[in-house]
């Protein structure tokens, strides 16, 4: 969906604060899906203003409805001075900075605070989460400056300049231009509100620009765990790797859910192909990037399926303060504190980096004529060409950038609001950085799968059957072309769609499209389709 379009998709996502899911997540963030508020929803959003309006009648003292916020906890502020409070604190919370967040992270956003808020504990009129509902279908995303959260409560800063637009200031894209918040809230039709007691604190009082964040670069994540897989079957293919170390029973006697299933994956991606040797015909046993892969890329899902586990939690959860409970009580808690989130996050970066970690060292092994066999840089010309060296020195660099970006954030704390604020969890800068790391995994995994084509090829050629392969693995050829060494059931179909957007590599020639395309496969679908059209889910 384009930058600032509303809505093109007729499906819809039900917002109730309580069902959402990760896959919701992305359909309305990326596919334009619509989010409209769930009728029972509606109810208990009624509900719990009553009790607000009950609290401000009795001119009881309640933190963020009838006093002042942090360590102005204590000041009283009278009915009067009540809708000029609620605009204060978004104004003065607004102090986010840096470049904004992206377009899908903004409707991320968008979407999982108006689920939290529709949860109905946290006292706003149904009118609240409706407008940025509408927001979000109407194609109106508040421009979201990244950095400035602590993350402790919750997300303000970034959440502020999302509740700006609500209240027609700060800046919005529409229709792919940045405008002030009001005129892009008129283009679509739409009033900005006048906040009521709680309000504003109910709109920024929450987790949601980490738990956005870091949900989106998860489902990214879990992508690229099914690529790197399907990565390392054709490099083993292309190092002649030996697949007894995948045998069920091996892995059976270390039963880690991830290790067992990546192992799974291996003999079924791998299954009939001539590639592959067994122990003696030309090495007992391979290194530890061929052998061992099952016990890394398994560790990762293990961790990938821990993080699904926090985030679908959190997306449904109430991370406002104070909270409206039936009967009219109303509780000053932490549920605003990132700190689930912020590990989870950390931990993302760390397990996605470790994907690249041994892709890189798996490339090396491609490209290294003293571990390969094959020619140097796997261009047929060494010296006048260079081939893939410099594709192996970017996945070089990306994989170092890497280990400084999955430094974990959630260990570090500073004090604020005259040390009322006293551990914070930094989950957003956890988000941010797991973010960064994801992309950089896609662009390695796509330099693997780039460089394990151009390496089969080769292997092929030394194998006696020049030429052979790229005419066996065409759609449609004819059964007397097949090679007799035949690659596997999966990577064959990875095989040619990597060639379909990559062509052989003859002759050097500029390889940064080369770069872009092979990185479009790792980060899309299409390669996985192919492949699990054939083989079944991964």
């Amino acid at each position: 969906m384009g930058a600032g379009r509303a809505s093109q998709c007729d499906c819809e996502v039900a917002v109730d604060g309580h069902s959402l899911t990760l896959e919701d997540l992305e359909r309305v963030a990326r596919h334009g899906w619509r989010a409209v508020l769930a009728p029972a929803a509606r109810l208990g959003l009624e509900a719990s203003r009553r009790t607000v309006e009950d609290l401000i009648d009795r001119e009881e003292a309640v933190y963020g409805v009838t006093t002042g916020f942090g360590k102005f906890a204590e000041v009283v502020i009278s009915r009067d001075q009540t809708e000029e409070l609620q605009r204060n604190l978004i104004m003065s919370h607004a102090a986010a900075v840096g470049p904004p967040f992206r377009e899908d992270v903004v409707r991320g956003i968008m979407l999982l605070r108006a689920n939290a808020l529709a949860s109905g504990h946290s006292g706003v009129r149904p009118a609240v989460v409706e407008l940025l509902l509408e927001m979000l279908n109407r194609g109106v995303h508040p421009v979201i400056p990244q950095q400035g959260s602590l993350g402790a409560s919750g997300d303000l800063a970034p959440l502020a300049h999302m509740s700006l637009v609500v209240v027609g200031m700060g800046e919005a894209v529409f229709d792919g231009r940045v405008m002030p918040g009001a005129d892009a809230l008129a283009a679509v039709g739409l009033s900005p509100l006048t906040l009521g007691a709680k309000e504003g604190l109910a709109l920024i009082n929450g987790t949601q620009a980490m738990t956005a964040t870091t949900g989106l670069a998860w489902t990214d994540a879990s992508r690229l765990a099914r690529v790197a897989d399907v990565a390392a079957a054709l490099t083993v293919e292309a190092c002649r790797g030996i697949p007894a170390a995948y045998d069920q029973r091996v892995h059976a006697l270390r039963p880690h859910p991830g290790q067992v299933e990546v192992a799974a994956n291996l003999r079924t991606l791998l299954a009939g192909s001539g590639f592959t040797t067994s122990s003696g015909e030309i090495r007992v046993q391979d290194p530890y990037t061929l052998r061992c892969t099952p016990q890394v890329h398994g560790a990762v899902r293990d961790s990938l399926d821990h993080i699904r586990r926090v985030l679908e939690i959190e997306i449904n959860a109430v991370t406002d303060n104070p909270l409206v409970f039936e009967g009219g009580e109303v509780i000053s808690g932490g549920n605003f504190h990132g700190q689930p989130v912020a590990i989870a996050a950390d931990l993302l970066a760390i397990a996605a980096a470790d994907l690249a970690v041994i892709s890189e060292r798996r490339i090396e092994r491609l490209v290294n004529p003293q571990l390969s066999g094959l020619p140097a840089f796997l261009t047929r010309y060494p010296g006048l060409h260079s081939g893939f060296m410099l594709a192996q020195y970017t996945a070089a660099s990306l994989v170092s950038e890497n280990k400084v970006l999955a430094h974990p954030a959630s260990v570090d704390s500073i004090p604020s609001s005259a040390n009322q604020e006293d551990h914070v969890s930094m989950g957003t800068t956890a988000a941010r950085k797991a973010a960064s790391v994801v992309a950089n995994v896609s662009w390695v995994l796509g330099i693997e799968l780039m460089c394990a084509a151009q390496a089969l090829e080769m292997r092929a050629e030394t194998l006696g059957e020049a030429g052979t392969l790229r005419e066996a693995e065409t759609e449609g050829c004819s059964p007397s072309l097949l090679s007799t060494r035949r690659l596997g059931a999966g990577t064959g179909p990875a095989y040619r769609v990597v060639r379909a957007a990559i062509p052989s590599w003859d002759e050097d020639r500029v390889l940064h499209p080369d770069l872009e395309a092979a990185r479009g496969l790792a980060a899309g679908t299409a390669l996985l389709y192919a492949v699990e059209r054939v083989v079944g889910p991964l």
